[in-house]
């Protein structure tokens, strides 16, 4: 009898089985005939069916994460998670280094090249390796303004100046979304420091906010689309940027157009509310609920502090990125995904050679010639450091990274004798600087010195001491102090942290191979007070309101209105050859509102090496009624000449490039006066200017 209920029992599980099986089928067959699988309909009717698909529960449920990089699944439609990967210089899909990816140079190295071509590239190169992972967005890039060179963040954002932050934003953006993945644009906005990040209040003027600020944001809307943007964990005059209404609901959605979706940064809405997050245009909070709860979002709803149509459009906002990824297509249809490829490698090695910028060179010291060299010392800390590792979401685990002293070893073989003493060799190269450890270059802290580790600096001594031919490479992330010592050494290189091929990439400068084009992003101050947000202790670090009194004066722009000399100006790097600029043309010298300013001139390589100048476009208002820079970055074209070379530069303008922002009209203002032109090879460096009248 026993027996016989046993069969019986495993009878009718196996019927269930079959059923559950069965149904489950047809569920599946029914989603996929659904409207919202259908990719021959338009994009908005697909979304449209699917958000009318959802129950409520199930809108509250896909608005918060699951895991670190996952939405929630909606199994009863299909709906698959939404997956999103760190980082701004290299994908890391996970914490131990299992499914390793490529390391590119850090942001502030790619910044440097000053060749948005390279950008692009970058950007496509991380979304193929995304899309080969399976995931549909990247967590990049970051372009938060480099405010003070102590932000332990500075290494991973890309510059000082809102133009060229823009043109390469919008670089890396187009990249990567040609692939279908999507960028996330982080942090908006006023990330400009670690300190206090979770609780501090961005105290910033509505100038400072259009002028410098927001530039590069509403550029990878209004030029490139961007899908997705990243909240800030920091208040801005004193309301957390997840529930940021003025921001993300008004500015970015209403007057900009931005039609993707809003994620937090991770555990950014900790002291948030549910409404002022969904009412704010928050999609998508990361990466474990808070506000984001299935019981407080119903809560709030029933008690009526947000509406249907908000959490709608939230929703909405967030769906449609998931069919522009592809997250509702055939896989055949989907641009095909790649990871560790030689390409990409390739690609990493050529921002690093275009990034590092050459700072000093007496004597032309550089390039060595490798015939006439027997003897090298390798020396210092950051010789043999591996800059992947660390850092916060910039960490990176590549299949390999090919530090300094491989880079110079690998280029040498055979040819010089490396050794690792300062004693009796023809060329001491001393490789110093900072890493990814807490109070230096670092995520989640700042730095707590503007100066090299002493002991650094007393190995920097010591060895130009017993050798006059020292060359010095910093391997960094951010400005340091060089007091002391660097006028005692005749070459400095700034390599930044320059990838999984910047060991090669080093080498190639050193000796020759490629020469050298990289520019300051930053200005490099002499003595950490001239820098503009270290006024006093309200402006830096702050307690609970970090004021920023500077307003627009940041970077050369305020060291050039006061009369500021730093230690290496923007936009500043050497080259093994020489540039002249000459002929300098104008199309008009009265300009009305509507009408293109096009300027001319010719660029010369004069030297006798090949080689790439970056040639920079400031303007300079005469007139204003309202204090402005003396200088505004407004155009910027990197040009490959070889030697005794000729071509002619052109830039166009138009009356948005004369215009700065008037906060008592709240708008963009361009005044009636005299305007100059200024060309040069940076900020300090001018060449050539001509005068125009502009008449409204």
């Amino acid at each position: 009898m026993q027996k016989i209920l046993i069969m019986k029992l495993i009878s009718y599980q196996f019927f269930f089985l079959v059923t559950f099986q069965y149904l489950e089928l047809i569920m599946k067959e029914d989603n996929s005939s659904l409207p919202f699988r259908n990719s021959s309909l338009r994009l908005e009717e697909r979304v449209e069916d699917l958000l009318n698909r959802l129950t409520l529960e199930e809108k509250f449920k896909i608005s918060s994460g699951r895991l670190m990089w996952f939405t929630k699944k909606i199994k009863r439609l299909g709906i698959d998670s939404f997956a999103m990967f760190d980082g701004p210089h290299g994908v890391r899909p996970d914490y131990k280094g299992e499914r390793p990816c490529t390391y590119f140079p850090s942001a502030i190295c790619r910044a440097a090249t000053w060749n948005p071509q390279l950008s692009e590239e970058f950007g496509i190169a991380i979304a193929e390796e995304v899309r080969e992972l399976g995931a549909h967005m990247i967590l990049a890039p970051g372009i938060n303004i480099q405010r003070t060179p102590m932000c332990g963040r500075t290494f991973e954002y890309q510059t000082e100046d809102p133009y060229l932050n823009k043109i390469l934003a919008v670089s890396v953006v187009k990249g990567v979304q040609s692939q279908r993945i999507a960028a996330c644009v982080k942090h908006f906005v006023c990330n400009n420091q670690e300190t206090n990040r979770f609780t501090y209040s961005a105290e910033v003027g509505e100038r400072a906010l259009q002028e410098i600020y927001l530039p590069a944001f509403k550029a990878t809307v209004k030029e490139a689309e961007a899908w997705s943007f990243m909240s800030c964990y920091n208040k801005v005059n004193g309301v957390y940027g997840s529930e940021h209404i003025n921001l993300i609901r008004q500015t970015l959605m209403s007057k900009w157009g931005f039609r993707g979706f809003v994620v937090s940064d991770w555990n950014a809405t900790v002291y948030a509310s549910t409404e002022g997050c969904v009412n704010a245009g928050l999609s998508l909070e990361m990466p474990i609920a808070n506000v984001y709860k299935v019981k407080k979002m119903l809560k709030a709803f029933e008690e009526g502090k947000f509406n249907i149509d908000d959490l709608n459009d939230n929703v909405r906002r967030l769906l449609r990125v998931m069919f522009l990824v592809g997250c509702f297509d055939s896989q055949d249809s989907l641009p095909k995904g790649s990871r560790n490829t030689p390409k990409h490698q390739a690609l990493a090695r050529k921002i690093a050679q275009e990034g590092i910028v050459l700072l000093k060179n007496e004597n032309e010291l550089l390039p060595l010639n490798i015939t006439r060299i027997k003897k090298i010392a390798i020396l210092g800390p950051n010789a043999k450091l591996k800059t992947s590792v660390g850092g916060g979401s910039s960490t990176n685990f590549p299949p390999y990274e090919i530090t300094a002293l491989q880079g110079i070893k690998e280029r040498c073989k055979d040819k010089i004798e490396i050794i690792d003493s300062s004693i009796d060799p023809d060329i001491s190269i001393l490789f110093v600087g900072l890493n990814h450890e807490e109070n230096m270059d670092a995520e989640d802290t700042d730095k707590t010195s503007f100066k090299l580790p002493s002991d650094q600096i007393q190995l920097i001594k010591d060895t130009v001491k017993q050798n006059t031919n020292t060359i010095v490479v910093l391997i960094s992330g951010s400005p340091i102090s060089m007091e002391g010592w660097i006028d005692e050494i005749p070459v400095l290189i700034e390599a930044w942290y320059a990838g999984m091929e910047g060991g090669r990439a080093i080498a190639d400068v050193l000796f020759g191979d490629v020469n050298p084009s990289g520019k300051l992003p930053i200005t490099f101050p002499k003595k950490l007070s001239d820098s503009p947000a270290h006024k006093s202790d309200k402006t830096y670090p702050g307690d609970e309101n970090v004021l920023y009194n500077e307003g627009i004066f940041v970077g050369y722009r305020h060291f050039e209105y006061n009369n500021i000399k730093p230690l290496f100006p923007f936009g500043y790097g050497l080259s093994y050859t020489t540039f002249t600029y000459d002929k300098l043309q104008m199309n008009n010298t009265r300009v009305s509102d509507d009408e293109i300013i096009r300027v001319s001139f010719e660029l010369e390589n004069t030297g006798n090496r090949e080689g790439a100048e970056v040639v920079q476009l400031y303007i300079h208002d005469v007139e204003s009624s309202l204090p402005r820079p003396p200088k505004e970055l407004k155009g910027f074209k990197k040009i490959f000449l070889k030697p005794k070379q000729k071509e002619t530069i052109i830039f166009e303008l138009n009356s948005e490039d004369l215009a700065f922002f008037n906060e008592e009209l709240n708008d963009w203002v361009v005044e009636n006066g005299t305007f100059k032109i200024l060309i040069g090879s940076s900020s300090e460096d001018i060449r050539l200017e001509i005068e125009f009248k502009y008449i409204n």
